[in-house]
């Protein structure tokens, strides 16, 4: 009684383990739980599947529009200086505020860009991690294991 017992208890300490990783490996061929934690290591290691999920990436937008906001004062700066004769006989405040609305347009353009860098990292991402998946998933298969979402 006691020798059947363990197995299955085995099997059952290797499914919850394994439950973090949201899948579920079921060996298939008497593999020990020993063998089990193995084989999920190399397989690991060979996919560059982990267990842990990578965090999501966060502010694109924001990065992009502060670049954006930088460059645009920056470029209103330059222009100004490029027309001293003219920026002589302006008010200070007129040209602060063409800095600023130069800036502020530039932010917004960054914003654009910085989100729409943002999610093509998050397709990027997910691509790599599906296919890290795939590859976890075979190199299990292999060896004699059934993987199940």
């Amino acid at each position: 009684m006691k020798k059947s017992l363990f197995p299955c208890a085995a099997s059952l300490l290797t499914l919850v383990c394994l439950s973090a990783t949201a899948q579920t490996v079921t060996p298939m061929k008497g593999q020990s739980p020993e063998l089990t934690q193995q084989d999920i290591a190399a397989c690991q290691s060979q996919s560059g599947a982990t267990s842990t999920a990578s965090q999501p990436q966060s502010g694109g937008r924001a990065r992009g529009a502060a670049t954006g906001a930088v460059a645009g004062a920056a470029v209103a700066g330059a222009r100004t200086n490029q027309h001293d004769e003219i920026a002589d006989r302006v008010d200070d405040d007129v040209k602060q505020d063409y800095r600023q609305d130069k800036a502020k347009n530039a932010a917004v353009a960054g914003a654009v860009v910085g989100g729409s860098r943002q999610r093509q990292d998050r397709r990027e991402d997910a691509k790599t991690n599906a296919n890290a998946s795939s590859a976890y998933t075979s190199c299990m298969q292999q060896r004699g294991y059934q993987v199940t979402p």
